[in-house]
């Protein structure tokens, strides 16, 4: 009897190290991993939103299905985002995260990323990302002027696959805007948007522990009775030039009706943002 206890201790030892030495096999790909843009999923490194330059002044949360093309990488996933105002809507904190995304790689870009598996064997979540603002001038007649300061978490999972960087990143800017036309009865408009500010994230190089790069972007928001459009230009500069130098125009149509917003997005990617990005949101304001 005692020989048989034996016998099936060694089996389980023999079956189960495999696997033990499998499941930490990806902690050597770490260190290959190239902490930048273009070698990580399409939620790794977020763009700085481009606001109008102006707190908003109502709570809204947001759900938002989302669907990002690569010919090596098909990424779907679920955000949701929580925005509180107070001060009288002179400053605001915003609250977001990925809560659920699944993908699928080619064995080329697998491999181009140091990743290890081609497909998500099970749903996972993202960074959290805190952003807070602050009015800064707020005037017809100039510009209205408004500080944003956002911490991303290392909370995003799967690393291992190169989906998000299980590092912290954070980043500043000034965003300015100024409504160029309406008319009499403020049922149309057109409006200008810019920012400029540092962003900086954390890499896995002993050498260059963190990256730092320039942000920036511009873009116009037309809006005629329910309906508004807005579309910017927007990316940073890095340092290291090793794929840190995305960049991207993104278009938002939304409409709203009583407090509900229907929200459209489509994102094109260039230079070293690969992606192609097309989102349908709901919103809900109190």
């Amino acid at each position: 009897m005692i020989r048989k206890h034996y016998l099936l201790l060694i089996l389980l030892a023999i079956i189960c190290t495999p696997k033990a030495m499998a499941d930490d096999s990806w902690r050597d790909n770490v260190k290959d991993l190239i902490y930048s843009p273009r070698y990580f999923g399409p939620s790794a490194f977020p763009f700085p939103e481009l606001r109008s330059g102006i707190c908003p002044s109502r709570f809204e949360v947001e759900v938002r299905g989302q669907y990002h093309y690569y010919t090596g990488d098909k990424t779907k996933d679920f955000f949701v985002r929580a925005l509180v105002p107070f001060v009288k809507g002179r400053a605001g904190v915003e609250v977001s995260c990925l809560v659920k995304e699944d993908y699928k790689l080619t064995p080329e870009t697998r491999d181009e990323r140091h990743a290890v598996e081609t497909e998500s064997p099970i749903s996972y979540n993202g960074d959290i990302v805190v952003s807070a603002f602050f009015q800064l001038l707020k005037s017809e007649k100039w510009v209205d002027a408004m500080l944003n300061m956002t911490l991303k978490t290392a909370s995003g999972s799967r690393v291992c696959d190169a989906r998000f960087t299980d590092a912290a990143a954070y980043w500043f800017d000034l965003t300015v805007g100024k409504t160029l036309l309406k008319n009499a009865s403020e049922t149309a408009s057109l409006r200008m948007q810019a920012l400029i500010g540092f962003y900086c994230w954390t890499t896995n190089k002993i050498e260059h522990r963190q990256n730092d790069a320039l942000s920036y972007g511009a873009g116009f928001t037309g809006t005629y009775r329910n309906f508004s459009l807005t579309t910017d230009l927007s990316g940073f500069y890095g340092y290291e030039n090793n794929g840190d130098r995305p960049l991207i125009i993104r278009n938002n149509l939304r409409y709203e009706y009583k407090k509900n917003i229907i929200s459209l997005r489509y994102n094109h990617g260039m230079k070293d943002y690969l992606y192609d990005n097309y989102s349908i949101g709901y919103i809900r304001c109190f």
